[in-house]
């Protein structure tokens, strides 16, 4: 249990802001070889950034007046938190990716073009194309149920940071290894690593499943089961999206970076919204 919580707070440590410094950080302590097995926590860190702005946007759901606008707002806002959070981590990727295989055909430039810090004109258009989707589909899901916009917020950042541990397990790593910070992680991920990032995801579903049955928190105009049933649809859709990003790295690379990882998490989240959104 000791070393479950040290490689959680370490991942906690390496994809968000939240603050693990001084005397807790000591005791969580750093190795390549920790770093590696702290990847199958990633959805974990899933849960609870998206607990943080599900209870978030609850909040102002409740808090804003009773209007057309208020889930437009609420997913700005709450959007704008999961940035805070994360440090644009994952946005980053998504970025360095559109740049890189956006602006170059051949492989080895646009590994080049993916390392540099700078922002090219693909990567400022895809990122602000992806957060004006994922706030309007947020807003679309709000405007059928607040509660659905929540529990979808909730579901979507854990499975999301489920797939791309597919791509570490199935697909090599490319690029310049010595300078880039995520090689720990993108080391084959050890099949008890990768067990441990599914048993999050499924207590995050089996959570939901059972929020919904025992308390009906999603009141709209369908059955439990068939909400259960879009729920599902969505979660292929987002496995779906996975596919696609692994298959147009193999491609391209010939593998994935660190930077492949955060952007397969912007588009597989985007990918449940709207597989959601399309099966109600």
């Amino acid at each position: 249990m000791t070393q479950f919580i040290r490689h959680y707070l370490l991942s906690l440590q390496f994809f968000t802001r939240i603050p693990v410094t001084g005397r807790l950080a000591d005791w969580v302590g750093f190795s390549p070889a920790m770093l590696r097995d702290s990847a199958g926590h990633f959805p974990g860190v899933g849960v609870l950034v998206g607990l943080l702005v599900a209870v978030f946007t609850s909040g102002l759901l409740m808090a804003l007046p009773p209007t057309g606008a208020a889930p437009l707002v609420a997913a700005a806002l709450g959007t704008v938190l999961g940035v805070l959070i994360t440090g644009a981590f994952h946005e980053d990727g998504l970025a360095d990716v559109a740049d890189g295989l956006g602006g170059s055909a051949d492989r080895d430039r646009a590994l080049v073009i993916m390392k540099d810090s700078r922002v090219g004109a693909f990567g400022a258009i895809t990122v602000v194309l992806a957060l004006l989707s994922k706030v309007a589909l947020l807003a679309l899901l709000g405007d059928v149920s607040g509660p659905l916009m929540v529990l979808a917020l909730f579901v979507a950042h854990v499975a999301s940071r489920t797939w791309p541990l597919l791509t570490i397990r199935l697909m090599v790593h490319v690029g310049d290894a010595a300078g880039s910070k995520s090689k720990p992680l993108a080391d084959q991920i050890s099949g008890a690593a990768l067990g441990t990032g599914f048993i999050w995801f499924l207590l995050a579903v089996a959570l939901t499943v059972y929020v919904q049955v025992t308390t009906d928190f999603v009141a709209i105009n369908l059955t439990d089961s068939g909400l259960l049933q879009a729920l599902m649809n969505a979660l292929v859709t987002s496995l779906m999206a996975w596919g696609l990003m692994a298959r147009w790295f193999w491609r391209r690379l010939g593998g994935f970076t660190g930077d492949c990882l955060g952007a397969t998490q912007q588009v597989c989240e985007l990918a449940f919204y709207l597989g959601l959104a399309l099966s109600l």
